[in-house]
């Protein structure tokens, strides 16, 4: 696991005087987890800078772009831009199925269940929406771009879901792991050894994230992929375009 002061330096991909904007990786928590002493995001950023706070949070397998103030005046900044919504997110990702969105606006009500996962709820369900857009439609699979206007739990794959275009590699939305013998004709495995998915992860990544600073500058940061999805695409365009 990454434990040093120059492992969260080397995510950094935007630095001001008021914000950091990193590339997280996929297998460490934004913050602290309950059990046991994984090291997050927030324990390593504080040994980089002492006053910093995470303004927003990824899911620990989800990669991207992720924001931390550098003092308490820009986290407050920043608080107040995501309550009026003034904060624009981008999110990729990879869906079975072939679909044609045009900013297609999901909205469908989400409530969390007592498993940690999230679910429609007419009833008792917060308000949540999801603009989505297909960036490239391969055979049976969807590179989309998904803005999320509300922030629930799971909600770009809960959505998804709803819209029969689960993600890959997610099984607890009903979605799949994908194999390059699935995609290539001609696949052959070596004897005894056993087929690994192309994506052992959900295929989402936090792609971008623009908003005003605290001097009214414009910051547009996006975030490379990372190598497991984009060997994921790769596979897409040789085997499935």
């Amino acid at each position: 696991m990454i434990k040093t002061k120059n492992d969260f330096a080397s995510w950094i991909v935007f630095e001001s005087d008021d914000y950091i904007v990193i590339n997280k990786p996929s297998d460490v928590s934004s913050l602290d987890e309950r059990l046991g002493t994984n090291t997050s995001v927030l324990r390593l950023g504080k040994a980089y800078h002492d006053d910093l706070q995470l303004c927003h949070r990824l899911d620990k397998e989800t990669s991207g772009t992720l924001v931390a103030a550098k003092h308490p005046a820009a986290y407050r900044h920043l608080a107040m831009a995501f309550e009026h919504r003034e904060v624009v997110k981008r999110y990729h990702a990879v869906c079975k199925g072939v679909h044609d969105f045009q900013e297609t606006l999901i909205e469908l009500p989400l409530s969390a269940t007592t498993k940690g996962l999230a679910q429609i709820d007419f009833q008792n369900g917060k308000e949540s929406a999801t603009l989505v857009t297909t960036l490239k439609a391969y055979r049976r699979h969807t590179l989309v771009e998904c803005e999320p206007i509300t922030g629930r739990l799971h909600q770009i794959r809960v959505h998804l879901a709803a819209k029969k275009a689960p993600l890959v590699a997610d099984t607890q939305y009903g979605g799949s792991h994908l194999f390059l013998s699935e995609l290539k004709k001609r696949f052959n495995m070596k004897k005894f050894e056993e087929e690994q998915p192309l994506m052992k992860r959900v295929a989402l990544h936090a792609f971008g994230i623009q908003f005003l600073g605290m001097k009214g500058e414009l910051v547009n940061v996006e975030t490379p992929y990372p190598k497991d999805l984009q060997a994921l695409i790769t596979q897409l365009n040789k085997y499935d375009a």
